[in-house]
């Protein structure tokens, strides 16, 4: 996936999470999915993405929604873990829905 393709999903991603959803209760609580197969956050599976400076993001994909946020260490600093390659993710990001698979 090329660097210009992450941002484009990033910006989609960042767009539809400030959709709201009618009725989706109290909306300040960010741990819940409240998108078409709604569920607690923990339920999903993340991946890592590396960014172009070798730094380390977690990133989910539930087919619809993504979430991405830096993978810090205990001081608030970034990991650069060297697990991938700049501008690769890998794991298991896309498990966790079954929202968008094939029957």
């Amino acid at each position: 996936m090329t660097f210009v393709k992450i941002i484009t999903a990033c910006s989609l991603v960042a767009s539809l999470g400030a959709c709201e959803v009618a009725g989706s209760g109290n909306k300040s609580d960010k741990t819940i999915d409240r998108g078409f197969d709604k569920k607690h956050l923990s339920q999903l599976v993340a991946g890592v993405w590396v960014d172009p400076n070798g730094c380390d993001h977690w990133i989910i994909d539930d087919g619809v929604e993504g979430y991405l946020s830096q993978r810090l260490d205990k001081y608030g600093k970034p990991v650069c873990s060297g697990i991938a390659e700049p501008n690769t993710a890998t794991g298991p990001f896309k498990s966790g829905s079954t929202f968008g698979d094939p029957i």
